[in-house]
């Protein structure tokens, strides 16, 4: 079987150590590296040697127990987890490296979410059992209860029969395991089988303990996930692929990471992707398979391996190719903006070319040029991603930038649903669109629906109305911020036998957006964190004071003999310094941690709206106002009288809406 396995961690639980250890269990390797020695096997950026933390996910081979494993190593550090989230969309089986010492972290409930999200077979290993103050049921009432109470601690084998204790949970989470046990009719071989069903359908979370560094744990391990572990990849049929990572070589070549899921490629073949509207079919140019910082090229791959190819121009991470067509991911946003500066004689035009590339690896940065402020602009998760930026864009295109200070990235959503009209009609062009606008669910982002019939309007022009409304980055009202958590639903449409081209309908589509915005009442967000705060008993009172001025919220602390530990909420923008001050405060001993939790609305939004001053009727992307034609002139006509000029009658809300509003 072909197996793709995945580390993951918070940062510092010692997952590039235990990858270091199977590689070498599996004779993939001579010998061990060691993060503080920075020689390991993956970690091979000179960057990643310097911090002493993963920032690249990346992979290699090993082969063990007649099966073959496709290792990926993913960052643990919060800036990076888009590179980690990327990771996922190709794992078989995911392992979550737990320290023994700190126990669950901030960092760890967040890919447990995504792990859950993306509903990947999960074994926990209980890593650090070595140092002081390691205890494993500690640790594993943790689990339980900040995880998942599927949770269970095997023993090192699991050779017949297993153990009782074990056999009591497994049927406590299957019926009809439950009723045979009870009778005592269940075989060893049923045990065996219901363990590995239960672990494949994520109704049980195995947990392993030991030491990576100490090489202790390692070979029951990866007995235990040989044991559990199973796919049924089918090389018939066309071949079918997941992108999942995009990077270039020294020469500026394109390379697309993908998993195979189905089928065979070879080299010279074709390979199509994209979606309906825009397919594409490229020749592979090469295919590579890449342990560490090296590779080897391969005439051909097969289902369920992981490789690169070149030959692909603008395949994207989540993108379905070959037989597999759309595209997943996109779970963790940031919420941090940055401007890029720089200084002659480093001109625009090459600074743009290093982000086009470097947006082109990780689409988080959402880079995006500024027109109106002739500004270059990048999404971050925080300031150790820029930090590494910097010295990236140095290292690999000899460009000398710097960046400003990190900004809350704000979004904008509305509170009560809405209907929108744009009509757009200069001379010899024509379109209008209605749409119903309606608050989503937060975290939803912009969701399009649609409810135009084909009589009204063809089934062409819908999907481009559908593509517009869903491009990245609409504006709001209130400071120009993004859009989010709203569902729009295209209502009706009309267009011209003669006069309707290419763009009308982006036109009329966003002018509908806008003037539905324009009807309704709008409402800022802001980003929020999860945090908690490890002090000594006797600062807590202060370090509640500071998080209750900082309009953070939390829970009744706990309290573990001299130390207090305090879980809650607090914005980014007034918590995003807070490590500094906790520094201050504990002399160094307190220790935090941060989560973004998503978007809330914001603490104090008169005072951002006043601060951003967005003018929106001067906004060059947006007009709320619509474009009717008479005696050959088109002519504006403002949002608030545009309804009574429309060609199509505007229909109300629906009833139930009403009554809401």
């Amino acid at each position: 079987m072909n197996i793709t396995l995945g580390l993951l961690a918070h940062v510092d639980a010692g997952k590039t150590t235990f990858a270091e250890q199977l590689l070498y269990h599996t004779s993939a390797i001579r010998s061990r590296g060691r993060v503080d020695h920075r020689d390991t096997h993956l970690d091979t950026h000179e960057l990643e040697k310097a911090r002493g933390i993963t920032i690249f996910a990346d992979q290699a081979e090993f082969v063990y127990g007649g099966n073959r494993y496709f290792l990926l190593d993913t960052p643990g550090h919060i800036d990076f987890s888009s590179e980690m989230e990327r990771a996922l969309l190709v794992l078989d089986v995911a392992v979550l490296i737990v320290s023994a010492a700190e126990g669950v972290e901030s960092h760890t409930e967040t890919v447990w979410q995504l792990l859950r999200r993306y509903r990947i077979p999960t074994m926990i290993f209980i890593n650090k059992m070595d140092r002081t103050g390691a205890d494993a049921e500690r640790v594993l009432t943790e689990i339980r209860a900040k995880l998942s109470a599927d949770a269970v601690l095997l023993a090192r084998s699991l050779d017949d029969p297993l153990p009782e204790e074990l056999k009591q949970f497994m049927a406590e989470r299957d019926d009809a395991l439950l009723e045979d046990y009870l009778e005592g009719s269940v075989s060893d071989e049923r045990w065996q089988a219901a363990l590995k069903q239960g672990f494949g359908q994520g109704r049980i979370f195995p947990c392993l303990t030991g030491s990576a560094l100490q090489d202790d744990g390692i070979a029951a391990f990866l007995d235990v996930v040989n044991l559990l572990t199973h796919t049924d990849y089918t090389t018939s049929g066309p071949f079918a692929g997941r992108v999942y990572k995009i990077r270039h070589d020294d020469n500026g070549t394109r390379i697309t990471f993908i998993k195979a899921l189905q089928g065979s490629l070879r080299t010279r073949e074709e390979l199509n992707y994209g979606d309906a509207e825009s397919q594409l079919e490229e020749k592979i140019t090469s295919i590579r398979k890449y342990s560490g910082s090296r590779f080897s090229e391969v005439g051909e791959v097969t289902a369920g391996e992981l490789f690169a190819v070149t030959g692909l121009s603008v395949a994207v991470p989540g993108e379905g190719v070959g037989a597999l067509s759309g595209r997943v991911g996109g779970g963790l946003a940031p919420a941090l903006l940055s401007k890029v500066e720089f200084e002659p004689p480093v001109h625009l035009k090459e600074v743009l070319r290093a982000f086009q590339l470097l947006g082109a690896e990780d689409p988080s940065l959402r880079v995006n040029w500024d027109e109106s402020l002739q500004e270059l602009h990048l999404r971050i998760m925080g300031r150790i991603q820029l930090e590494v930026l910097e010295q990236v864009v140095k290292e690999r295109f000899g460009l000398a930038v710097t960046f400003g200070a990190p900004e809350i990235l704000y979004m904008e959503t509305i509170a009560a649903p809405a209907i929108g009209c744009g009509h757009f009609e200069p001379l010899k062009h024509y379109a209008e669109v209605h749409v119903l606008l309606e608050p989503g669910e937060r975290g939803s982002g912009v969701v399009f629906k649609n409810e135009c019939h084909a009589d009204d309007l063809a089934t062409g022009y819908q999907n481009q109305i559908g593509q517009y409304l869903l491009e990245d980055g609409h504006h709001g009202l209130l400071t120009g911020s993004p859009l989010t958590d709203l569902q729009i639903t295209l209502l009706t449409g009309r267009a011209h036998n003669k006069h309707t081209h290419g763009g009308d309908f982006r036109e009329a589509a966003l002018r509908a957006l806008r003037q539905g915005l324009e009807r309704t009442e709008n409402i800022l967000l802001e980003p929020v964190y999860d945090f908690t705060i490890r002090i000594d008993s006797d600062l807590l009172g202060k370090v509640m004071t500071d998080v209750q001025q900082a309009y953070g919220r939390f829970g009744p602390p706990e309290i573990h003999g001299s130390t207090a530990v305090l879980y809650g909420q607090a914005p980014v923008a007034t918590f995003m310094d807070y490590p500094v001050r906790l520094a201050a405060i504990s002399q160094g001993k307190g220790v935090l941690t941060l989560r973004m939790a998503g978007y809330e609305p914001c603490h104090q939004a008169d005072e951002v709206i006043a601060r951003k001053n967005y003018n929106k009727n001067a906004d060059p992307l947006y007009s709320s106002s619509s474009i009717f034609c008479s005696k050959g002139q088109g002519y504006a006509v403002p949002w608030d009288e545009a309804e009574k000029h429309m060609h199509i009658e505007v229909r109300g809300l629906p009833v139930h809406h009403r009554r809401e509003a």
